[in-house]
């Protein structure tokens, strides 16, 4: 109900649908003095055999991939038993948002709402026809935001699919004030979907699971990585200001730059830095955000050419003898007013064949507030640093952006280097990232039956390198199989974007524990390192040794 994959009608289709058990009324006691539960709404008991029979069935079926639309669904339950209504006279319960927020999981019972209304959804998610884990990502929250992605909710049948799993009505809530002063209230709201790493400034991730369903990332997932808090840009004043050579200064709107140069299209895969930096603080606690494997994301960019623009302000088109560097300063400042800045080699922005953008377009769309609205940078095959968002000034210099995130942060070092050791200015400015790959489907812990297996991921190198080959395994990195690669076809040395994999492969007999690895190789044969700790450094960044999940093999 909450994330639907496309479905295959199948052959079979069941007598009669369970209703919903409407509430684990033990644990919400004052509830009972306010509704008690009938067979008008929708009950039934779990200790029915017929019931259990038939939540079996179902889920037997969808397992089989057989699939049960849900316009069968509501025309089965119809067959079987009257609607459930309210019984006449007697409210439902009003349940807060914190209350509908303690239940989370199965044992807790599942709830989500729907506009004012609440549903225990619990004997609904095994029969999900998205899968399980889908669903459970709304638990104790709104629908609202997970069924806007997929439209197939928006139709009737599904609404009344719903209705039958409702056990209250929501409290009024005051609109929540922000706090006086706080310089992150002007943020922009969220997917609940995402998994926060922080709030202030908010840097998120979007769950594993989710990452690889499209090869292009919906603009409500793509990773939201934010330094400083999000400026709020008036698009009728905003101005590119752009220091051409000898010191003069250009300034740009944005439909002058929509009508100055043509537009350009790329398809661009974005890193963190920091991405997978957990599995570096497994080995030695590391300084920064805990990113899983979903610090990367990959959206088609539309805007215009860096080069272009460089070439209108008066810069030569051809790279320069003398090393020089394209300094970007963004619109997000600090308390005392400092921006965020980054750097890019002037050659990288001003190769023939560069692709860097001034970015106005996501997937088709406006940038989104938290991606760079109005105008960003987007570097393809650099580390996201460097992609700098709500761009404010671009000028050419000989030194590397002063900033701070260019000079002390985002650098690689030596196991042996710690905070006592460190010198920033020994090592170079991380650019182009090394091979990557990991594996999204199954997730860590998961359970997974005896029989076949599809294993899911993606795979992506730095500086336009493709990727040529995925091999997986099921024991541990003692035998390979190699992945079936997806995805947009690259031009080589031009391949921005990531490829996705997956791999199908029988599960070992009487296997009790997968220890699922990936690795991926590039087209200049490099490839990732085995383990962790021979690249383990005190910042956690270029984390990308051999993935590794463990599953437990088990019947259903």
């Amino acid at each position: 109900m909450l994330l639907l994959r496309p479905i295959v009608r199948g052959p079979w289709v069941l007598q009669r649908t369970p209703r919903l058990v409407a509430v684990a009324w033990g644990s919400h006691p004052q509830a009972c003095a306010a509704w008690t539960p009938s067979r008008t709404h929708g009950t039934c008991s779990p200790g029915d055999g017929s019931w259990r029979w038939k939540v079996t069935a179902m889920g037997a079926l969808l397992g089989l991939g057989a699939g049960l639309a849900y316009g069968d669904h509501r025309r089965r339950a119809a067959e079987a038993e009257p609607k459930a209504e309210a019984t006449p006279g007697v409210p439902y319960p009003v349940f807060t948002r914190q209350e509908v927020g303690q239940h989370r999981s199965l044992a807790e019972r599942v709830w989500v709402t729907y506009g004012s209304e609440v549903f225990d959804i619990t004997d609904f998610v095994e029969l999900h026809p998205g899968g399980k884990s889908k669903i459970l990502l709304a638990a104790g929250g709104a629908l609202e935001p997970f069924w806007a992605m997929y439209a197939v909710h928006s139709q009737e049948h599904v609404l009344e699919i719903l209705q039958a799993y409702k056990v209250g009505e929501l409290s009024p809530e005051e609109q929540s004030q922000p706090s006086q002063g706080d310089p992150y209230s002007g943020d922009p709201p969220r997917h609940p979907a995402l998994k926060v790493n922080s709030l202030k400034p908010f840097n998120a991730e979007p769950p594993a699971e989710l990452l690889t369903e499209n090869y292009l990332t919906p603009n409500q997932l793509f990773f939201k990585r934010n330094h400083l808090p999000v400026p709020a840009v008036d698009p009728a004043s905003y101005r590119l200001q752009l220091e051409g050579p000898g010191g003069r200064v250009l300034a740009l709107s944005l439909p002058e730059l929509k009508r100055r140069f043509p537009k350009h299209e790329v398809t661009v895969t974005l890193q963190c830095a920091g991405n997978r930096r957990s599995e570096m603080s497994r080995v030695r606690q590391v300084k920064g955000l805990e990113w899983g494997v979903a610090a990367i994301s990959t959206a088609r960019w539309g805007g215009v050419r860096l080069r272009d623009v460089l070439a209108h302000a008066g810069y030569a088109e051809e790279e320069e003898a003398e090393e020089q560097h394209v300094c970007f300063e963004g619109l997000d400042k600090d308390l005392s007013g400092v921006a965020y800045g980054a750097s890019i080699p002037y050659r990288t922005a001003m190769g023939r064949e560069a692709d860097v953008l001034l970015a106005y377009e996501m997937n088709g769309e406006e940038l989104p507030r938290d991606h760079g609205y109005p105008l960003r940078v987007v570097v393809p095959g650099v580390v996201g640093a460097r992609s700098v968002k709500w761009l404010g000034r671009v000028s050419v210099s000989r030194e590397e952006s002063p900033s701070h995130w260019q000079r002390n942060d985002y650098k690689g070092f030596s196991p042996a280097v710690d905070w006592d050791t460190v010198d920033f200015t020994t090592a170079p400015a991380i650019q182009e990232l090394p091979v990557q790959s990991a594996i999204t489907e199954p997730t860590p812990g998961a359970a997974v039956p005896p029989g076949e297996l599809t294993v899911k991921g993606y795979a992506w190198s730095g500086g336009g390198r493709g990727v040529v080959r995925v091999d997986v395994s099921l024991d541990g990195g003692r035998t390979w199989r190699v992945a079936e690669l997806m995805g947009e076809e690259q031009r080589p040395g031009r391949a921005w974007a990531w490829r996705l994999w997956q791999l199908t492969a029988p599960v070992p007999p009487d296997a009790a524990e997968l220890n699922i690895v990936c690795k991926a190789v590039d087209a200049s044969y490099n490839v990732q390192p085995d383990t962790v700790e021979p690249i383990w450094n005190l910042r956690g960044v270029l984390s990308n040794a051999w993935h590794r999940v463990r599953v437990t093999v088990a019947e259903d």
